[in-house]
């Protein structure tokens, strides 16, 4: 496996600073790109962690907005656009104008993007299992507490510096 990014092991060269080694924004950014570079080699190199959360929500709740889909999924209005664009393009979901609104659009899955949820689900799931194989006595509570983290930092986010 692959320690790139990760300077504490000897022959990655000096060892990352303790300083560093325990802020919490370099360690959520070490788990992010593990976690990607996991997905891309072991689920799909092309459909994103993000792209399967707006399918398997898209399957869930069907004719969902993009705006609601958008905070459902915690992504910005921008970014839910790009990605909800991508999937169309790849013909795995239909937007469609609200009845009420024609400016909303309504989010329905295709028959390829039922294949391809079907076809990566598992995939996610061995993933996600091996992943957190080493906690999972915790992995509830784990990861509730990543739940609760995430949302206190969404809220920090949020807040204009005084």
């Amino acid at each position: 496996m692959s320690r790139e990014g990760d300077a504490t092991i000897p022959e990655g060269g000096p060892a990352t600073p303790d300083s560093i080694r325990q802020a919490p924004g370099y360690l959520a950014r070490r788990l992010h790109q593990a976690y990607t570079a996991a997905w891309a080699r072991r689920v799909d190199p092309v459909l994103t962690g993000p792209q399967y959360a707006v399918l398997v929500t898209v399957d869930t709740h069907p004719q969902l907005d993009q705006g609601s889909l958008a905070h459902t999924v915690a992504l910005d209005r921008s970014t839910m656009a790009d990605v909800c664009r991508r999937l169309e393009d790849r013909g795995l979901i239909e937007r469609t104008p609200a009845p009420a609104d024609g400016r909303r659009k309504l989010l329905g899955l295709t028959d390829d993007g039922r294949q391809a949820l079907a076809r990566v689900h598992g995939l996610v799931a061995e993933l996600e299992g091996e992943l957190m194989a080493e906690h999972a006595e915790c992995t509830d509570r784990l990861l509730s507490e990543l739940d609760a983290l995430s949302r206190r930092w969404e809220t920090v986010a949020a807040r204009r510096a005084s």
